[in-house]
């Protein structure tokens, strides 16, 4: 076939199977959902672009937060991220995460996780904007993986559940405001493939990868969120974006997330002249907020003339920051620095999206049949700046009222005649080269940062770009691409829109939140 040609085709010439719950994404939200369906008796099948084990949930250091403590209740944990919200958070579905939280956080333990504890009792710790010490981790600064491990272990011995690595997810079957199924493509096979599914529920994770400073995996490209909005979704809050102040930043090395539990336990943070400088910005100094973190951080970087800070642990207790931090420990020892005596070199990087496929309280799209949980999803928990390890809290919880919901779903006869362009080849420019293009863009225009003229410029970039959103792709990195530039429009218009500066969305040209702006932007195709 000649490249560039495009290909008309309905789904009945493609491979098809039959599952209950199709879920795109293998992260806590993902595996999760799956392990409730199967406990529910349903058939289900998990999709994931390559590994099981590559997800943002894999790479959590932090913790998971909940209100276990005799200290502490789900009233300050909600006030906690309430605050941390920046007025944008939907009361209702904290309420609903602080309290459910910790029923989902006791079926983990019983399912295996092991957290750290002592003599019996967990080990909280305390993160930024939190009040109380709430946070359960896993050896240390591994809890994400402990996680992974535990509902990967149940999905691989449960008769109820089969895991796809490479299979990416390509578009949404919808017809009638219901979705049906995925169009999906197999990267062993290298052929589409049709999933359909009584419920389709996305999983997909997050956006990171749009930039070219982030904490995220690779496969981190806002998949999730291009698709919804194709298939006629709304998405909300794209323009809030979280980037986590701490990130190793060391030439030539990858960048690598420094948990923010590390000035949990005392951690300080220092300009290039030795100088701590947080108290002047915050009464909770490195405690602060993340964007209040962030943004005094690159306010230093300004007046200083420098390009770094550094995270100064050199007056704690060596033998316990290492053991708390065995894997920082060990990664910043591969790289030449130890923990206890170097100062860490950091800087912000993109690591979380508040904004996502809208969603109501028990993870419903605006198409009927498609659901969505995890970092893809917003039914508005998060507000303006999620509050530190709330992410994992919110898979669980809201993945468990999706399989509560989706017992009384019942879609309508299913129409099997969907037809779809494919783009049989590359059309004549250099997708790789279009991807760095993208990740540069956004770092300029649509990072901690943000002016008008810059979005302009970044939205001009974009839409010239735009005949790219029309038709489904020949390979798996196009569709990549088309998905990262789908994303990237609606992150940059919808920051264009907001004139105004709230949470992790930061205008110099409108430094104050304002209070008419105290609402939420939804985009619907």
């Amino acid at each position: 076939m000649p490249r560039g040609y495009l290909v008309n085709f309905d789904t009945r010439q493609l491979p098809q199977e039959e599952w209950e719950y199709v879920i795109l994404g293998s992260g806590i939200a993902g595996l999760y959902t799956a392990w409730a369906a199967s406990q529910a008796g349903a058939k289900v099948v998990v999709l994931t672009k390559h590994t099981v084990l590559e997800s943002n949930t894999e790479k959590a250091q932090g913790g998971i937060a909940a209100a276990l403590d005799s200290t502490d209740s789900p009233s300050l944990h909600r006030q906690d991220t309430l605050s941390a919200g920046a007025g944008l958070c939907d009361e209702e579905a904290v309420d609903i995460l602080v309290h459910e939280g910790p029923r989902r956080v006791k079926e983990l333990i019983a399912l295996g996780a092991r957290f750290d504890a002592l003599n019996g009792e967990l080990l909280l710790g305390r993160e930024g904007a939190h009040s109380r010490r709430r946070i359960l981790h896993a050896a240390g600064d591994a809890t994400g993986a402990e996680i992974q491990r535990v509902l990967t272990e149940h999905a691989g011995r449960n008769p109820g559940i089969e895991v796809r690595e490479n299979h990416f997810a390509v578009d949404l079957l919808v017809h009638e405001n219901t979705c049906h199924g995925a169009l999906v493509y197999d990267l062993d096979e290298e052929r589409l493939k049709v999933f359909w599914g009584r419920v389709i529920v996305l999983a997909t994770g997050g956006l990171g990868q749009l930039y070219e400073q982030n904490t995220n995996p690779g496969v981190a490209t806002g998949d999730g969120v291009a698709m919804a909005y194709r298939a006629g979704a709304e998405v909300m809050d794209l323009e809030f974006i979280q980037f986590h102040p701490t990130v190793l930043s060391l030439p030539g090395a990858p960048r690598f997330l420094i948990s923010e539990a590390v000035r949990g336990e005392g951690g300080i943070l220092r300009n290039c002249r030795g100088e701590r400088f947080m108290p002047r910005y915050h009464e909770l100094a490195e405690l602060a907020p993340r964007d209040v973190v962030v943004r005094a951080i690159l306010n230093e970087l300004a007046e200083t003339n420098s390009k770094e800070v550094f995270l100064d642990v050199s007056h704690l207790d060596p033998e316990k920051i290492q053991r708390r931090f065995p894997t920082i420990t060990r990664t910043c020892r591969e790289l030449g620095l130890e923990i206890g005596k170097d100062p860490l070199p950091v800087t912000p990087a993109a690591h979380y999206a508040m904004g996502g496929v809208k969603t109501n309280l028990n993870g419903e799209t605006s198409i009927d049949g498609l659901y969505a949980c995890g970092e893809v999803a917003c039914q508005g928990v998060h507000g303006a700046n999620r509050l530190a390890s709330n992410s994992l809290l919110d898979g669980l919880v809201f993945g468990k009222r999706i399989v509560e919901h989706a017992r009384r779903w019942r879609p309508p006869r299913k129409r099997r005649e969907f037809a779809c362009d494919c783009l049989s080849a590359p059309l004549l420019f250099d997708y790789r080269e279009l991807r760095l293009a993208i990740k540069s863009v956004m770092n300029k225009s649509a990072g901690p940062v943000r002016t008008g003229g810059g979005l302009q410029e970044a939205l001009a970039f974009f839409e010239k770009w735009s005949h790219l959103f029309k038709h489904a792709a020949a390979d798996w990195e196009e569709m990549e691409v088309r998905n990262m530039c789908e994303v990237g429009r609606l992150i940059t218009h919808a920051a264009l829109l907001r004139t105004e500066s709230r949470g992790g969305h930061y205008r110099a040209d409108y430094p104050a939140p304002d209070e008419k702006w105290q609402k939420h932007i939804i985009f619907r195709r």
